[in-house]
């Protein structure tokens, strides 16, 4: 098979997958070796395990959910093209995950716009407001302030916040996806979490962002 054919079944898998669920309880690790050896429906079942996860990731990460689409399928077929010299040091995940996380940081440094973030969840820091409708405004407010300031972080600290405090990986984890050494990587969580702390603390109860 060529590479060209390989990639346009790829993309024929990514498609169909997102319209059927999981069939059977196969492991992953079974449905990655079978994958290797050309098995289109067990691709199709990674593509579906990990579709979802990776995809909030980038729309976190690039801010666009067309553009993350857009990556999310160019992780994919890259993963599929490069399954066959997987060897298994990492998890799948992991390794799924680095392509994700590699392919959005080329967007990015292709596309010099700060978009807004759609997000649901941002620090663990954002102190708990108020049950009732008052309280419930003001999460509204915080949340599309935080959503501003995640947009507005250089791209290096908006990855280390995304990941560490959006998607919940552990230090060790994100350091690895970005191919960073772990003081390093915490070096620019720690810059990104400063920045938004001091947004925060200066955050203006009863206003809405422009």
């Amino acid at each position: 098979m060529t590479s060209l054919q390989r990639a346009r079944e790829g993309a024929d898998m990514i498609r169909v997958a997102a319209e059927r669920g999981l069939s059977g309880v196969e492991s992953e690790r079974g449905l990655v070796a079978r994958a290797r050896g050309g098995d289109a429906e067990a691709f199709e079942q990674l593509v579906r395990l990990h579709s979802g996860r990776v995809f909030r990731m980038l729309t976190r990460l690039l801010g666009s959910p067309v553009d993350a689409e857009d990556v999310a399928q160019e992780a994919f077929l890259k993963a599929w093209r490069a399954l066959p010299g997987f060897r298994g040091d990492a998890l799948f995940s992991t390794w799924l995950f680095r392509i994700a996380v590699n392919e959005g940081k080329r967007r990015l440094a292709r596309d010099a716009r700060r978009p807004t973030l759609a997000i649901e969840d941002v620090m663990a820091e954002v102190p708990d407001l108020a049950d009732g409708p008052a309280g419930l405004a003001e999460a509204a407010e915080l949340r599309a302030y935080l959503e501003r300031w995640i947009a507005e972080l250089p791209a290096n600290y908006r990855a280390a916040v995304v990941l560490r405090d959006v998607e919940g990986l552990s230090n060790e984890e994100a350091a690895e996806l970005l191919e960073l050494d772990v003081r390093n990587f915490k070096s620019r969580l720690h810059r990104g979490r400063m920045v938004i702390r001091r947004q925060l603390e200066e955050f203006p109860q009863g206003r809405s962002p422009e």
